[in-house]
């Protein structure tokens, strides 16, 4: 039995790191996409469309869930704040400031969801999380004023960061209003029904765009191949490989592979010379690091109900 439950954690742990490690490398593959002929517009649609095609194949294998009517409405919202929302803002922003930057944004999702969780869920501030946000959004101030003064996108754009905070805003938001609803079913039926509605909102909106983009000049190959890494790799893999990860970890250690992200899109970008790491980007990473680690050591209410229970 223990041999089991140690396998069982070794595969999550596995597929914590390679969801994450596929994640960082999205970042500057999709940053190189966007600039050798495929837009923020074009490269969010394909990833969106491209998944939930995905999807419905892969649920074709999987095993069969009833949905009720209620569930399939709500997948809605959770389609709007989870996908469209986030991958929106993520990918556009990510088109206009450089990877590094995008990649330091995305470890800052904790911290809203502390934040979010307080106001909806009434979770108790304490010193240490509040300490936490307060670094973590010093750091993140420092990274837009670092952007706001670049003269390049490889430096920085203080649009692209904003767009990419406001990202991981809405992720945050996302799980604390369906948490719930997300757990209720498995990794393909979630993902099938939130990734058809949100191509079903977004799709009629760039069609006329991305057919366009894609006619209007020739393509290089590679970037054909960097498109379908963002939309195998870094959306249908890393999602299905996050919630095998999540079933069996613990949210804190969940959270902690957020720091796999941009240690591997620093690197690539680097190699690929399509960003540049400035002594500002470092101190960012010591402040959003250290921020999220004091929030995900916090204790949570129901660690302070049992201690009282305890007592």
């Amino acid at each position: 039995m223990e041999k089991t439950d140690t396998n069982r954690a070794l595969i999550a742990h596995l597929a914590m790191f390679g969801a994450c490690a596929g994640w960082g490398l999205m970042a500057p593959v999709g940053k190189d996409a966007m600039t050798h002929g495929i837009d923020g517009i074009s490269m969010v649609t394909f990833r969106v469309v491209g998944a939930c095609l995905l999807f419905w194949i892969a649920s074709f294998f999987a095993p069969k869930e009833h949905v009720p009517r209620k569930d399939k409405l709500l997948f809605i919202g959770a389609a709007v704040f989870g996908l469209l929302c986030n991958q929106c803002c993520y990918t556009i922003g990510l088109s206009i400031t450089s990877p590094i930057n995008a990649s330091i944004v995305t470890t800052s999702m904790p911290i809203f969801a502390m934040l979010l969780a307080a106001l909806i869920l009434k979770e108790p501030i304490t010193g240490k999380k509040a300490l936490g946000v307060l670094m973590g959004c010093s750091g993140a101030l420092i990274l837009i004023l670092t952007s706001a003064a670049a003269t390049s996108d490889k430096v920085g754009d203080i649009r692209g960061d904003l767009l990419c905070l406001f990202a991981q805003f809405s992720f945050a938001l996302y799980l604390s209003l369906f948490n719930p609803l997300i757990r209720r079913y498995n990794v393909f039926t979630v993902n099938k029904y939130m990734f058809s509605w949100a191509t079903l909102m977004l799709f009629p909106f760039t069609f006329g765009h991305v057919r366009d983009i894609v006619w209007g000049h020739p393509i290089p190959a590679s970037t054909w191949w960097e498109v379908a890494y963002v939309v195998g790799i870094g959306t249908f893999l890393g999602y299905i490989l996050t919630m095998i990860g999540q079933r069996t970890l613990r949210p804190t250690v969940v959270s902690v592979y957020n720091y796999v992200q941009p240690i591997v899109s620093v690197a690539a970008s680097l190699l690929m010379d399509i960003g540049v790491l400035k002594p500002t980007h470092a101190l960012a990473v010591v402040l959003v690091f250290s921020g999220v680690w004091l929030v995900t050591k916090s204790k949570s209410r129901k660690d302070m109900e049992k201690e009282k229970a305890a007592l």
